[in-house]
């Protein structure tokens, strides 16, 4: 499977069109569906004051991000896009966070990520579990992804969640136990040396001195020659 970025973002509120603005953003690098262990992740100043709503969210208080980067900035917005490259972007409700990123890319004057490349985990839920709760939270509890380390929502672990549920969405756990061509080959190649290389330490002969003296009588009276078993390696 080609690379793929997690994404998870906190926000001052739900409408970037009434000036609500990023304050956190983590991605984390997935390919064939495990994490690689590469991850993206800031705090940003929004420039503006925290609605106490949302800070009971995810704790993030004004005090708190003032003085950190802003979106602009190129440790933020350059770091980020070179970390997602062009990979597909998997988010839950990836509306939302994609209207929030675009809005931050076009204020700063970039180029939008188009909608195609994200993927929506709340689309692929709602396929496989119509009519039921599909937040981040339901499937967790869902498919027994532990939310121990979770006492408000974060990006940093939310996104560690939503890949975990990702994982399961797309097929599960048993995911990890198949071969692949190349797990295949190398298995084959392994098996292959195990058969036929060369023993450790030899087989005892459990041929007696005198049935190997009547074999070897046997091959110059009867067959007359040897080129039969040297042609063998014998």
């Amino acid at each position: 499977m080609p690379r793929e970025i997690v994404l998870d973002t906190e926000t001052t509120g739900f409408e970037p069109r009434e000036g609500h603005r990023l304050v956190e953003l983590a991605c984390l690098e997935i390919e064939d569906f495990i994490p690689t262990g590469r991850s993206f992740h800031c705090y940003i100043d929004p420039e503006r004051d925290m609605p106490p709503e949302a800070e009971k969210v995810h704790g993030l208080s004004a005090d708190f991000l003032r003085g950190k980067p802003k979106f602009a900035e190129a440790c933020v917005v350059e770091a980020f896009l070179d970390f997602v490259g062009d990979a597909p972007i998997v988010a839950h409700n990836a509306a939302f966070d994609r209207t929030f990123i675009n809005h931050e890319l076009g204020l700063c004057g970039r180029v939008e990520i188009e909608e195609i490349r994200w993927v929506d985990t709340l689309a692929l839920a709602k396929a496989r579990f119509p009519g039921m709760a599909n937040s981040l939270d339901a499937l967790c509890r869902r498919f027994k992804i532990s939310l121990a380390d979770r006492e408000k929502h974060g990006a940093l672990i939310d996104a560690r969640l939503l890949a975990d549920v990702y994982l399961e969405l797309k097929g599960g756990r048993e995911r990890r136990l198949e071969l692949t061509p190349a797990i295949m080959a190398q298995a084959v190649g392994a098996a292959r040396q195990a058969a036929y290389g060369a023993r450790p330490r030899p087989l005892a002969l459990r041929s007696t001195d005198a049935e190997r003296e009547r074999h070897a009588a046997f091959i110059r009276e009867v067959v007359k020659s040897d080129d039969l078993w040297k042609k063998h390696g014998f």
